[in-house]
């Protein structure tokens, strides 16, 4: 079985979710695979820092300056509730796109590490996920092949593997992440432990029918 994670670096509740669905399959103890899906928040994120998380937060929601800290704050608790040493005050708002790209290309080679990596880049480390070297060093960690990353960077691989992860969501309604498919059901936002931990549980033991034939094509379970 294999859960689908649409998610976006730049969310806070992404790295948490990731987190607690990284626990929930540890107390499963199932072989399960998890599909990374690319979900950018702001297309249209600068490739530069032009304002400090705090101001941005602050605009964005309507809030004084005291009451955007107060409430990152609460988030980045949150954040080292799970263990992770959350920095949110501190990220450097970017775009996301080009480290979305490299996700495609290092999944493609079996270095799924490169998520936990990207997430920890940007809300502990704070560094800027639009900046190549960045994401060279990233990459290198995660022993890739250095001309092939430099050549995704400079053109557009992978670009169309990001958008029709983005077309799909649009497709399925998704409009917030974290969104998790677990089987045939959907779950939308940073669920507790438990709740995952339920769905892959019930997910693992579902029906998934006999032999049986429709316009997609043929189900053969069971032959």
């Amino acid at each position: 079985m294999t859960v689908e994670v649409w998610s976006d670096y730049a969310c806070p509740f992404c790295y948490i979710g990731e987190k607690r669905l990284e626990r929930a399959l540890a107390e499963v103890g199932e072989k399960i695979s998890v599909a990374f899906k690319s979900f950018e928040l702001d297309p249209a994120a600068p490739k530069v820092v032009t304002s400090s998380t705090t101001e941005r937060f602050a605009v964005k929601y309507g809030l004084t300056l005291a009451d955007a800290a107060e409430r990152i704050e609460q988030i980045s608790r949150m954040g080292r509730a799970e263990g992770i040493d959350f920095r949110y005050a501190e990220t450097k708002y970017t775009n996301t796109f080009d480290a979305l790209r490299l996700t495609k290309f290092a999944q493609a080679h079996g270095h799924d590490e490169i998520v936990t990596k990207f997430f920890d880049a940007y809300f502990t480390r704070n560094l800027e996920l639009s900046d190549h070297a960045v994401l060279k060093k990233i990459s290198a960690e995660c022993d890739l092949d250095a001309s092939e990353v430099d050549e995704i960077l400079r053109g557009d691989r992978y670009a169309e593997d990001v958008r029709a992860d983005e077309m799909q969501a649009a497709y399925m309604g998704i409009n917030a992440v974290p969104y998790f498919v677990v089987g045939r059901h959907g779950l939308s936002g940073a669920q507790p432990v438990e709740v995952l931990k339920r769905a892959i549980t019930d997910a693992l033991t579902e029906d998934v029918g006999g032999m049986a034939c429709g316009v997609d094509g043929c189900n053969f379970e069971g032959w």
